[in-house]
C-alpha cells in the first residue's frame, strides 16, 4: 500500500462567474440603467443580444437571442452597444485579485475562471473562506458581484457556481458530490448542449441519476468519444487539472433554424446573426486567429464545412464577417434548404499591437 505521503492532496477548486458581466458593467457605469432591463448588443433588425441584465432575463431575454425576439419579449428593453475595452479592463482587475490567491488560474472568458486553491497561500483555512474573500474583494474593487462554486473538481465547481446566482456561493464536498450531480438535469452539465440533451431525453436520460444508471458500453454506443467524460461526470468524477495557460483552439457559434432556408437573402441574414453571436464569443475570449470556417447542414442532414485562411490573421470583425460571406456565396445557390449555419475562427494567434495591425483586404 502506498505511503500517505505519496498521495496528492484533495484538490480544492473554485469556479468564479461574474453575474451578468457585460450588462452589470453598463449598469454600474450608467446609473440611469440600474434596475432596468438592459441588453448589450445591437437593436437593429439583425442584431444579437450579447448579454442581458437580470431584469431582462426575467422576461426570457438571453444572450445570443436575436434582438427582435428580445424586444418582443421585453418591449421596455434598453439596448446599449458593447464596450469591450471596458470589459477587458474590469476583467484584468478581477484576474489580479485571483492571482493574489493562486498562480493556478484558468480563464474561460473575460467573466469566468477556475482557480486551484489547494495551496492555501494566505492561510485562510478553507476554500470556502478563500472564495468568500475573493467575492468580497471583487465587490469592493469593481462594484460588481460574482458567484462562486467550490468543490473538489472543475466539473462540480462550475455546476455549483450556477446554483445560487446571482451573488451566491455554493460549496459541494467530496462526500456530497455524487448526490449533487444525480439531482441535476443533464442539460445543466458542461459539455451537454441542446442537441446532446435532446438525444439523452430520447433515451430516457433526464437527470444525473438517469445518466449514472447507464453502463459505459451503452454510453459509448450512443455518444462515442464523449462517453468516458459523461460516465465520470455522472459519478461526480473529473480529473482535469486547472491549466493556467489553456490554449483556445477555436471560437464560434452555430444556429439551427425552425424552417429550412434557401433564398440568398435569408441565408445572408442568418449568417449575419450567427456571425454577430460568434464575434461576441471571440471578443469575450480575446481570441484572434487565421482561419474562418463556415458550416452548413442541409435539410437531409448532410453537413459540409468550408474554410478560408488569411496569411496575416483575422483581427477585426469586418474581416471575419467578410470571410464568412465569401465562403457562403461560393455555395450559392444551395442544392437543398439549409437547417444550420455555423461560423468559427480557428488557428488562434496572439493579437498584434495597434502599431502592428495589418491591413487585410479580401
Amino acid at each position: 500500500m502506498a505511503d500517505s505521503a505519496d498521495t496528492p492532496p484533495q484538490r480544492k477548486i473554485i469556479h468564479i462567474d461574474m453575474d451578468a458581466f457585460f450588462a452589470s458593467v453598463e449598469q454600474r457605469d450608467d446609473p440611469t440603467l440600474r434596475g432596468r432591463p438592459v441588453a448589450v448588443g445591437g437593436s437593429r433588425a439583425r442584431g444579437v443580444v450579447a448579454a442581458a441584465s437580470y431584469e431582462a432575463r426575467a422576461f426570457g431575454v438571453r444572450s445570443a437571442m436575436p434582438s427582435v425576439t428580445a424586444l418582443r419579449r421585453c418591449p421596455d428593453l434598453v439596448f446599449v452597444p458593447p464596450r469591450f475595452e471596458a470589459y477587458r479592463a474590469v476583467s484584468a482587475q478581477i484576474r489580479a485579485i485571483f492571482e493574489d490567491y493562486t498562480d493556478l488560474v484558468e480563464p474561460l472568458s473575460l467573466d469566468e475562471a477556475y482557480l486551484d486553491v489547494t495551496e492555501d497561500r494566505h492561510h485562510l483555512g478553507s476554500a470556502r473562506a478563500i472564495a468568500e474573500q475573493i467575492r468580497a474583494r471583487i465587490k469592493a474593487e469593481t462594484g460588481l458581484t460574482a458567484s462562486a462554486g467550490v468543490s473538489y473538481n472543475k466539473f462540480i465547481a462550475k455546476l455549483a457556481s450556477d446554483q445560487n446566482k446571482p451573488d451566491g456561493l455554493c460549496v459541494i464536498s467530496p462526500r456530497h458530490g455524487a448526490a449533487f450531480v444525480a439531482s441535476l438535469p443533464v442539460k445543466r452539465f458542461h459539455g451537454v448542449g441542446p442537441v446532446t440533451a435532446a438525444r439523452m431525453a430520447a433515451l430516457g436520460i433526464e437527470s444525473g441519476a438517469d445518466l449514472r444508471e447507464r453502463p459505459l458500453a451503452f454510453l459509448q454506443a450512443h455518444f462515442g468519444s464523449h462517453a468516458d467524460y459523461l460516465y465520470g461526470a455522472a459519478r461526480g468524477l473529473d480529473h482535469r487539472p486547472v491549466r493556467s495557460h489553456r490554449p483556445t483552439k477555436s471560437v464560434g457559434a452555430e444556429r439551427t433554424f425552425e424552417t429550412d432556408l434557401s433564398a440568398p437573402a435569408d441565408l445572408h441574414a442568418a449568417l449575419d446573426r450567427v456571425g454577430e453571436a460568434a464575434w461576441v464569443r471571440i471578443d469575450r475570449h480575446q481570441a484572434r486567429g487565421r482561419t474562418v470556417t463556415l458550416k452548413l447542414r442541409f435539410s437531409d442532414f448532410r453537413t459540409i464545412t468550408r474554410a478560408r485562411s488569411l496569411a496575416h490573421g483575422v483581427f477585426d470583425r469586418e474581416t471575419f464577417f467578410a470571410s464568412g460571406l465569401t465562403l457562403l456565396d461560393a455555395q450559392l445557390p444551395v442544392p437543398l434548404g439549409v437547417r444550420l449555419i455555423g461560423l468559427t475562427l480557428s488557428g488562434i494567434v496572439d493579437a498584434p499591437t495597434d502599431d502592428e495591425q495589418p491591413s487585410l483586404p479580401l
